[in-house]
């Protein structure tokens, strides 16, 4: 059997954590098989679907490198589909029509609630003969069977059971003639030929009613799959209020998509203590024997730690190109030595955990001038150092050769001319030429500061300090 999974969305907003969640699964899962994995836009939901909703859920999927090998395909296309098997179930008496009105239903529901019976369409057009008299519209009903049982042997859950009798006669045509949800699916599942369906936890009430249009449409079931849904800390199902859900959002604050994917993989799914995978690895082991039962926690500090870890393996190359929209973004102007950058997140990567943090530690490195941290300032850029600074900027003014040796033979000599130790001439260098007291090693910020950069900060530094009013005795 060729293993067909699907992700259909609909188009009614951005891919949120959970859905992108379901894509990776169905991706994953047929990768491992060598299957095929379909993107199917369910879009019959004309007054809430957008053409702007659609765009987000392909660039997100785009983004998160889960290609699909076939689609997208439009349900918004396939009404004619929809139409002729519903009429082949009325005319196998799977289904029937029902004329009865929206406010006829409201009346019937009300009194079943006051009398406490059972809220459900009462089937009155179940056995009709005839329409009643007049032009009136009818929605298309499916014939539930009114005993016995649906059967689920859930992939991940294990069996499940529905009654039959606790299932009503479900609509799965409007009276405007628009198909529904459940109805949609299932045709395409069987047209699509769709081996396995794996979904969040919550379609698990629409299941027994697809298993019953499967089998009167006269096609098996294929494997389902639900998925544990995913909390908050709190262990509230995950919403807005938890922080950025969307996959966009994610993307916009530096998260590299490979780590998104390895974070997402692991909610819910393990293979052992392993928490760091490869997209290859991911798709060598997934198997939805390793789906979890309870619902997921979704720890974005858990995210950030996996975000930075997959920032530090990446070739220094590479992460120099995805930094650069983000120097755009920001403001910054963007090195056309793309050496120097590949450099520069090199010595820069082990102190960002996303591609914003890391253009921020950029910006000293791109601009003319820093402002200096006024207590950093105050502390470390006194009368007292000022001479073994100007010693230190003749120095490197006069070096042949600008690289980090060089820069540190200067700054060893000036050590030695001044008696003083590294930590002495080192923070108030730091703090001239970065304007605080943190940053990487000082020869490989010189080095990457290049001598115009770094010549001028000493100068503007030692400008300050000597035009600074003297101490009072």
């Amino acid at each position: 059997m060729l293993v067909r999974t699907r992700f259909a969305p609909s188009p009614t907003g951005h891919l949120h954590i959970g859905g992108a969640r379901t894509a990776l699964f169905n991706y994953l899962f047929a990768r491992h098989h060598g299957g095929r994995f379909l993107l199917r836009i369910e879009d019959t939901d004309r007054a809430r679907s957008t053409p702007a909703s659609i765009e987000a859920i392909i660039t997100s999927l785009r983004w998160l490198g889960l290609d699909w090998d076939e689609g997208p395909f439009y349900q918004s296309a396939r009404l004619a589909l929809y139409q002729a098997q519903a009429e082949a179930l009325l005319r196998a008496g799977r289904a029937y029509r029902c004329w009865c009105t929206p406010a006829e239903l409201e009346a019937r529901r009300t009194a079943a609630l006051a009398s406490g019976q059972r809220v459900g369409y009462d089937r009155t057009c179940r056995d009709r003969t005839a329409p009643p008299a007049g032009d009136l519209p009818c929605a298309i009903r499916f014939r539930t069977p009114l005993d016995g049982e649906t059967r689920i042997d859930d992939a991940v859950k294990g069996p499940v059971v529905f009654r039959n009798a606790e299932l009503d006669d479900f609509v799965i045509v409007r009276s405007d003639g628009t198909p529904v949800y459940n109805f949609c699916a299932v045709v395409d599942d069987v047209a699509m030929a769709i081996t396995h369906i794996i979904r969040g936890d919550d379609h698990l009430a629409n299941t027994p009613r697809q298993v019953l249009l499967y089998e009167a449409l006269g096609a098996p079931p294929p494997r389902f799959a639900h998925l544990p849904l995913i909390l908050g800390l709190d262990k509230a199902r995950l919403s807005k209020r938890h922080g950025a859900t969307s996959v966009t959002a994610y993307r916009d604050a530096g998260y590299l998509p490979d780590a998104l994917v390895n974070y997402l993989a692991r909610l819910g799914w393990s293979h052992g203590d392993q928490e760091l995978f490869t997209r290859a690895e991911l798709i060598a082991c997934f198997g939805l024997e390793a789906v979890a039962k309870s619902p997921a926690v979704f720890n974005p500090e858990k995210l950030l730690w996996v975000n930075f870890q997959h920032l530090k393996r990446l070739d220094a190359a590479a992460l120099a190109e995805l930094v650069v929209p983000f120097l755009a973004r920001a403001g910054l102007p963007v090195p056309d030595d793309r050496g120097w950058l590949a450099r520069a997140v090199l010595v820069l990567r082990e102190r960002a955990k996303t591609l914003v943090e890391l253009a921020a530690l950029l910006r000293v490195y791109l601009v003319d001038e820093v402002a200096l941290d006024p207590a950093a300032a105050a502390r470390h850029l006194t009368p007292a150092i000022a001479p073994a600074l100007a010693d230190l900027t003749d120095r490197l003014a006069g070096l042949p050769a600008w690289e980090a040796a060089a820069i540190a033979g200067a700054v060893r000599a000036t050590l030695d001319a001044h008696g003083l130790r590294l930590g002495e001439l080192a923070q108030p260098l730091r703090v001239a030429v970065t304007g605080g007291t943190v940053s990487p090693g000082i020869y490989d910020v010189l080095d990457l500061l290049g001598r115009e950069r770094t010549l001028a900060r000493l100068r503007t530094a030692l400008a300050r300090v000597r035009a600074a009013p003297a101490a009072a005795p």
